[in-house]
Formats: C-alpha cells, sequence, structure tokens
C-alpha cells in the first residue's frame, strides 16, 4: 500500500521543522514540508502549505476470520525502536520496542514485558483513591506472560542486551480479547526494530461451538465455547500453545491445533510487507559465544565426572546438584590456576552446556534418564485427603520429591473476587492461588508482591479444575484454593492440579471426577547446518532438571475422558507440530496413573454433615424484608455477621446465608427470623417479644413485625388467674402458632412449648368427707388413714357454698398487707392518693403499689393528696397496672 499522509496539527505550524531536519524513526528518512511559493499554495488546495509536518504513515489491512484487521506505524510513538498500532473493529492496542545500547555485565537475555489496560480505554476513571491505576493486576500480569512465551526463543543465543516490550490498550469496545492482538503487534514492532530477532510470529485464538471451530471468536462467543485456544507460531513450529476446555478429547485437540496453524500464519505476510516499508535495518550487536578451545578445555575438566553424577540413580535432587556444583568448583580452581581469564568468565554456562550435552546424548542413545526411570515412568506418587480435618478440605499430594499442599475455603457469593478489565467477566467465584515459597528448593528469598510465575502456575491450575466444578445451583459457594508448594523437582503447577481436586472432594464439592496432570519433556538432537530436528525422545513427567536442560515444558491436565488445560513452553526456536501432537498420547497414560492413584485415597466427596463443615442457605423475601434486614446504610446486617459470625450477602431478592458450621448458622438464622420473619406455620416456634398485657392475654410481635394473641388460657399447664403473674411486658418468649382465630389473628401458646409435669398417682382409700368445722372427727380420720393418704390429702378442703361466699367477702374487706401476686379483680381494698393529675389519681395501694383512678364525667368531689379512700380493683392497664374505681359507702 501507498504511504497515507495524514492531516498536519495546526498548533504545530509555528515550529521550524525544515530548520530542526527532523528524522521519522520508522522510515528513517528527512520527512518535512517541501518549499512553495505563495501563488502555489494559494492554487493548490492539495499541496501541504509550508512550516506544516507530515507524519509519514505506512498501514497494512488484512482480513482473518471474518474480523478486518489493520496494522500502522508512523502516527505514533515515532521515538520508540519500533511500534505498531493494531486495530479489530473499535479495540486499538499499541506495542512498542525498545533496547538498551549496552549489554552490561550479564549472560542471559533481560527481556521485560509489561501489558497494561487503563480505564480511559473504556470510557471510565479509575474507582480507586487516587484514581489512577496502580501495581499491574493478575490480568495484566498473564497478558503480558503470553506475549513473552512466543517471542523469548527467537532471540539469538548470546544476545544479551536489554529488551522491553511494552504493550497497552487505547481503545476497546469489549468484544475482543486485546491479548492476543498485542502479541501481535509486538511481534510486528520487534520486525520494525534494529533488534536481532527471528520472527516474524503469529498469534491466533480458536473457539469451538456446536463443534465447529471459530477464529478469533468475540467475548460473547467464547461464553458459548468449550474451548478457548491461542496459538503462537512461525511458518512452520510451534512456539506457545496457550488451552482451555471443557474435557476435550486428544483427537479433537489435535483437530484444532492444526487447524489453528495455518490461520496464526496469516499474520506473518502483512509483518513482512509492512516491515519492508518502514523497517530498520537489523544492527550488528555483539553476541557472547564461548571459543572452540576455552569449549574444549573446559569440556575435558568436567564431562567425565559430570557423566559419572548422571549415571549414579542414587543421587537425589540435592545431592546431585551438590556434586555438580563440586565438579564447577574443582574445574574453577583449575582455571585459576593456570590464570585462564577468559574461561573464568564463561565457566558457569559452559559446564551447564557440557551438562546438557552429556544428559541429552545418555538418553537418545541409551533410554535412561537421570534418575534412571524409563523414558514412559511417572514417579511414585503419594495421595492423602483431609489432612487438615479442621478446614473445611485439605490434601497432600507428592510426586517423587514434588510435594504440594492444597486447602480450600468455602465462603459467601458475595466474596467472589471482583475483576477490574476491559473484557470478561466482572466477578470470579473460583480462584486458586499458587504459592512457591523459597524454602521448596532450600532456598531464602524474600516475599514481595504478586509474581509472574505463581500468577501464572496458579491460572493453568484454576483453568483444569474448572472444567470439572458444578454449576452454580449445586455449589453456590466462593470457593478458594490455596495451593503450598512444600517441596520442588519438576511440575510444581500440576501437582497443584491433583491435589486441589483432591481438596475439593475432601471439602464436599461435587465435581463431575478427578483431574490430574503432568508435564512432557523433549529432548533433541538437532542438524546444525539447516537446524532441524534429526532425533527426539519424549519424556514422560520431568524433573527440575530435565525441565532445565531439555527443550521444552508442555504441561497438560485432564481427566479420564479428556484434556482440560494445557500450557507449552519451549527454548529453541520452534518445535514441529506434528511431535507436539505425539506427545499427547504419553501424557494422557500418565495422567491415568496418576488418577488411580488418586481415586485410591478419595473418589467421591465427603458429606457435609461435620460439625466444622460449612453451611450455606438460600433463602427468597421482599424487597421491603430486605429493606428490613440490611438497616440503614448496611448497619443492621454488618451487626449480624459481627455477633454471630457467618456471612450475608444480597443478590436480587435472594438472601444467601453462609456459616463455618450448623450453630453459627442457626444464630444467624434466629437473628434474620426475628427481623424479616418466614411464613406462618401451625406448629411452629418463634421467637417474640411481650408488647402489651391485657386482662385475657397478652399481645406479641413475632416473626419481623407480625401480632400475635396468647391467651390467658395458653400460658401455663395450670391455671391462671393474672396473665402480668407469668409474663411481663419486653419479655422474650419462644411461642407456638396454634392456629388462626375466625378474625384470621394468630394464636399463639406458651404452655405448647412447656414440659408438662408429671404427677405419680397415689392409691387411696375411699372416704366420706366431713365438714372442716368439726375438728373432732378430722382428728379421727387422720388417726384412721394410712400416712402416705394423710400427706398427700392434707391440703384439700372441701367448703359449702355459703362458707366459700363469707369466705371471700372476708378477705376482700381485709386490710392486711396486699400483694401484688393476689391483686385481682374485684379486690377491695383502703389505697392513699399519692398524686393528683389532670384526669385522675395516681394512688399507693401498699407493698409498693400503685394503682389509677380515673376522674368520672360530672364528678364535682374534690381529692387532696394523703386522702383515703375505699377503691376496689376494675381492671388492668395494658401496662399491667390495676384500674381502681371508688366503692360507694
Amino acid at each position: 500500500m501507498a504511504p497515507v499522509a495524514t492531516k498536519a496539527n495546526p498548533l504545530l505550524t509555528t515550529i521550524p521543522w525544515r530548520r530542526i531536519k527532523f528524522r521519522t524513526i520508522c522510515g528513517g528518512r528527512i520527512s518535512h514540508a517541501p518549499p512553495s511559493s505563495p501563488a502555489q499554495s494559494t492554487t493548490a488546495t492539495d499541496s501541504v502549505d509550508a512550516g506544516k509536518k507530515v507524519l509519514e504513515t505506512f498501514t497494512e489491512e488484512f482480513e482473518i476470520g471474518k474480523r478486518k484487521i489493520t496494522m500502522e506505524t508512523g502516527r505514533i510513538a515515532r521515538f520508540a525502536n519500533g511500534s505498531v498500532v493494531l486495530s479489530m473493529e473499535a479495540t486499538r492496542v499499541l506495542s512498542t520496542v525498545a533496547s538498551a545500547k549496552s549489554d552490561g555485565s550479564r549472560d542471559f537475555l533481560p527481556l521485560t514485558v509489561d501489558y497494561q489496560e487503563k480505564h480511559f480505554a473504556q470510557g471510565m476513571i479509575p474507582n480507586t483513591f487516587m484514581r489512577r491505576e496502580g501495581a499491574p493486576k493478575e490480568r495484566e500480569l498473564l497478558c503480558g506472560r503470553l506475549i513473552d512465551r512466543p517471542i523469548r526463543p527467537l532471540f539469538p543465543p548470546g544476545f544479551y542486551h536489554e529488551v522491553q516490550v511494552m504493550a497497552s490498550v487505547h481503545s476497546s469496545d469489549g468484544k475482543h480479547d486485546p491479548d492476543v492482538m498485542s502479541a501481535n503487534a509486538a511481534s510486528a514492532a520487534l520486525m520494525l526494530s534494529d533488534v536481532p530477532w527471528g520472527g516474524p510470529i503469529g498469534v491466533i485464538r480458536i473457539g469451538r461451538i456446536g463443534g465447529q471451530l471459530i477464529v478469533n471468536p468475540s467475548m460473547d462467543e467464547l461464553c458459548l465455547s468449550d474451548l478457548n485456544l491461542v496459538y503462537a507460531c512461525t511458518k512452520d513450529k510451534t512456539l506457545m500453545i496457550d488451552f482451555q476446555s471443557r474435557e476435550i478429547s486428544e483427537r479433537d485437540l489435535e483437530s484444532a491445533l492444526r487447524f489453528a496453524h495455518p490461520e496464526a500464519v496469516k499474520y506473518l505476510e502483512p509483518q513482512l510487507r509492512l516491515a519492508a516499508k518502514a523497517g530498520k535495518q537489523k544492527k550488528e550487536y555483539k553476541l557472547y559465544t564461548v571459543s572452540e578451545n576455552t569449549y574444549e578445555k573446559i569440556r575435558s575438566l568436567s564431562e567425565g565426572p559430570i557423566e559419572a553424577v548422571f549415571t549414579d540413580p542414587t543421587y537425589g535432587k540435592f545431592e546431585r546438584g551438590e556434586a555438580l556444583d563440586n565438579i564447577g568448583r574443582d574445574v574453577k580452581k583449575t582455571l585459576e590456576a593456570e590464570g585462564d581469564e577468559e574461561g573464568l568468565k564463561v565457566l558457569s554456562k559452559t559446564v551447564d552446556n557440557v551438562r546438557k550435552k552429556v544428559v541429552r546424548r545418555r538418553i537418545i542413545g541409551e533410554g535412561i534418564r537421570v534418575d534412571g526411570r524409563r523414558l514412559d515412568e511417572v514417579r511414585p506418587v503419594y495421595c492423602e485427603a483431609g489432612h487438615l480435618p479442621v478446614l473445611h478440605g485439605s490434601s497432600i499430594f507428592s510426586r517423587g520429591d514434588t510435594q504440594v499442599l492444597c486447602t480450600v475455603t468455602l465462603g459467601a457469593p458475595g466474596e467472589a473476587q471482583v475483576l477490574d478489565s476491559l473484557v470478561g467477566p466482572s466477578t470470579k467465584k473460583f480462584m486458586l492461588h499458587y504459592s512457591f515459597p523459597p524454602f521448596c528448593t532450600n532456598e531464602v528469598g524474600k516475599r514481595v508482591g504478586l509474581n509472574r510465575r505463581e500468577v501464572g502456575h496458579g491460572t493453568l491450575a484454576e483453568k483444569a479444575l474448572l472444567a470439572v466444578m458444578p454449576p452454580e445451583d449445586d455449589c453456590p459457594y466462593t470457593v478458594r484454593i490455596n495451593s503450598e508448594v512444600m517441596a520442588s523437582d519438576g511440575s510444581t503447577s500440576m501437582a497443584s492440579v491433583s491435589a486441589g481436586s483432591m481438596a475439593l472432594m475432601d471439602a464436599g464439592i461435587p465435581l463431575r471426577e478427578h483431574v490430574a496432570g503432568l508435564s512432557v519433556g523433549l529432548i533433541s538432537e538437532t542438524d546444525p547446518a539447516t537446524g532441524e530436528i534429526t532425533d527426539y525422545r519424549i519424556l514422560t513427567d520431568i524433573l527440575g532438571l530435565e525441565d532445565h536442560l531439555g527443550d521444552m515444558d508442555f504441561k497438560i491436565a485432564g481427566t479420564r475422558n479428556g484434556v482440560t488445560a494445557i500450557q507449552l513452553d519451549i527454548k529453541p526456536a520452534g518445535i514441529p507440530l506434528d511431535i507436539i501432537c505425539e506427545s499427547l498420547e504419553p501424557a494422557r497414560k500418565g495422567r491415568i496413573q496418576i488418577l488411580d492413584h488418586m481415586e485410591q485415597e478419595i473418589n467421591v466427596p465427603r458429606t457435609q454433615d461435620g460439625r466444622n463443615s460449612p453451611r450455606i442457605l438460600n433463602l427468597k423475601y421482599s424487597n421491603e424484608a430486605i429493606r428490613r434486614l440490611i438497616g440503614p446504610l448496611g448497619a443492621l446486617k454488618r451487626k449480624i455477621e459481627e455477633e454471630t459470625g457467618g456471612r450475608i450477602s444480597v443478590n436480587d431478592g435472594s438472601l444467601t446465608v453462609v456459616a463455618k458450621n450448623q450453630s453459627v448458622l442457626d444464630k444467624v438464622m434466629e437473628k434474620i427470623d426475628f427481623i424479616v420473619g418466614r411464613e406462618i406455620e401451625k406448629g411452629g416456634v418463634y421467637k417474640g417479644i411481650v408488647t402489651s398485657i391485657k386482662e385475657y392475654g397478652a399481645f406479641v410481635e413475632f416473626n419481623g413485625g407480625q401480632q400475635g394473641l396468647l391467651h390467658i388460657s395458653e400460658l401455663a399447664h395450670k391455671p391462671v388467674s393474672r396473665v402480668s403473674d407469668v409474663v411481663s411486658i419486653g419479655q422474650v418468649l419462644n411461642l407456638m402458632c396454634i392456629g388462626l382465630d375466625v378474625r384470621g389473628n394468630i394464636n399463639l401458646s406458651l404452655k405448647a412449648t412447656l414440659p408438662k409435669t408429671s404427677t405419680t398417682p397415689v392409691r387411696q382409700t375411699p372416704k366420706v368427707w366431713k365438714p372442716s368445722s368439726n375438728p373432732e372427727m378430722e382428728q379421727e380420720n387422720k388417726d384412721n388413714q394410712p400416712a402416705e393418704a394423710v400427706e398427700s390429702l392434707a391440703s384439700i378442703v372441701i367448703r359449702s357454698a355459703a362458707e366459700c361466699d363469707e369466705e371471700d367477702k372476708s378477705s376482700a374487706k381485709a386490710d392486711a398487707p396486699l400483694d401484688a401476686k393476689k391483686l385481682k379483680i374485684g379486690t377491695e381494698l383502703t389505697a392513699k392518693v399519692q398524686q393528683i393529675r389532670a384526669r385522675g389519681l395516681v394512688l399507693n395501694c401498699g407493698s409498693d403499689i400503685r394503682g389509677m383512678y380515673r376522674f368520672e364525667s360530672g364528678s364535682g368531689k374534690k381529692f387532696v393528696v394523703g386522702d383515703k379512700l375505699r377503691v376496689k380493683c376494675t381492671s388492668f392497664s395494658g401496662k399491667g397496672i390495676p384500674v381502681m374505681s371508688l366503692v360507694q359507702e
């Protein structure tokens, strides 16, 4: 395509560009407006005005998977060594490359890849205190790794200059994930720069809906897809695979990989065309290599002892490492004695290269590995579920010397992780956090912030387990798995998958089946002239040393039915896809062996009837009831959580309660029922507060504000003369609903919740009772009765009706000290006027009893404090205060 001349900014017309001689970095040419006469500028409308800057822009447009893609350079970030803006619909990303001029003193490639998503890309302001983006988020670290992994192997050996690749999202419509776009833009920027690099590469995303593979699926299509494959390659070799699926078979996986390769290759030609138009000439950087004489000298001193160490299978990881370190120290002493400065500088790198060649020669030639295993042999496996019984779920998994402890914590749905990203879901309810402490390799280190490696390994294990998690209806919890590496000797991320699967079943999560994983390695021999692989061996369950000295780390996790997650990282500049597909079958066989051991330990989810197993309850309430429960600004909800230790989350009219155990759940539900209430059922027991007392019973507020009547006959199993003798205002009671009356009022019962008192019947002899007025006959009857009968019948006195009336009259007229519990309606007594109020009198009835007398209409009688009045109790007020009336004498 021809260069596109964009419109110059009017604000730049005052700058004397011709005197500055501004040089375009991308094109490498002088670019300024040619001089023109005033006549020409007035007659030619298409000519450029004098003094205006012309930005030379180069663009490539192409189509992949029915998506139009544009690559552009020269418009922005012109000072960068290489910069490309890649656009797909309304999503636009910028990738830049910069390289340090000096290499410093190092023997490795210091490549840094930074990916950043800023909120302005979607027209938003960060919801932080400073309203700025902070430290890199997990997604940004993962996208940075996705760019780093395919471009790193293509830098030439011995290139140790510092290189930084930065990718940032300028705009996002939320339809397309910018990660793959950033990787392709980074490849194009490296092609434009003067940094030596063996690209270009193509990175493609593949989905599958209904068995149909889709190229560059949108975010909505990914939600329906049963696989998410990110594939990076050169023209004929694979560089990186990042894969997640819902148990896809090895055959379908191979088909997806072979489908993705030609689609990814379509990105290469546009990059080559863009580099031909706007790319810089590659500089001749100094490559650090070891001279042939120095290499042969160090090899002759170290090869024999190194081979002796690697041929002894009795060495463990640390014993083998110590022996190799001793060999390096011995060679160093020899070089120091000879004064070989060049050899001392490259000693470490050269000895490591000798180790690599010894191991490769033995594996390819003899088929025997460092620890004496066969090529397809898995190390001994140890499984233990329920290692920490107090926790919700826990397990230990060991494969060889690699050991991982996993714990599972279940929480409320409201405790889900909030994701602050431009695309994808806003929350995540299943999390796996991987931790690699220094002690697991017997090293000293410092734990600081998020680690890219830990985030990447944890996300891989999380993807592997997510495929077998039950739907939200069967598992409403927020699930957090902590993977703590206790010892590391190869593939701790795959050990985290196996340990996490057992810990989930130990926690009672109904997984469809177990998930296990292992790492497959590759040892190859290449032709020095062509770089093609001439011979190779595939290793199952590689050691850490085999990972370091080998060509490939192919992590594959899955179930018996298929693969759930893959991560492929390589060291050479690409591996043929045929070898990758060939590695799937050894990985499947090794995975089945590990699954057999795991299923022997635990093969079904544990029941959640233990005292420490968590409880979760989903409830439906009206919006008004939920507002009452939450309280102003959530104060009431927080108070309940602080008092009980449970967690309450509200979502769309539903209430979810999560408790540590059953006792905590009971406390939370008691609080909720008291505030919000639940459906009234006959025979149900509810907690309520007495709000008022009447002559016939008490009114009780219960079940979130409902009123019920506790009749006097339902107070106790024995007759109650006064309601206030049993209950008082403000008292909390457990009451049973016994039904509704004809008016629809709720009838409650206290005696239905009380145990009935049992009495043992006493055998009695028939007796003719005499009036109590004859004491001689009473004594005679007592003498003739057995002792037991006397004791049981002594309190029974039978009177005639006339005697009972006379007794009631005498007791009513008695002025003996009054007991508050014996005061009842109809009782006459003498009371003093204590206070005179507008509508009545406050009377002192004795024994600290206060009564009230209401003035009668038309009564002109005047009262004085201290007057004695003869009164009779006629009723009780709502607060239990006796209401008196005057007795006419």
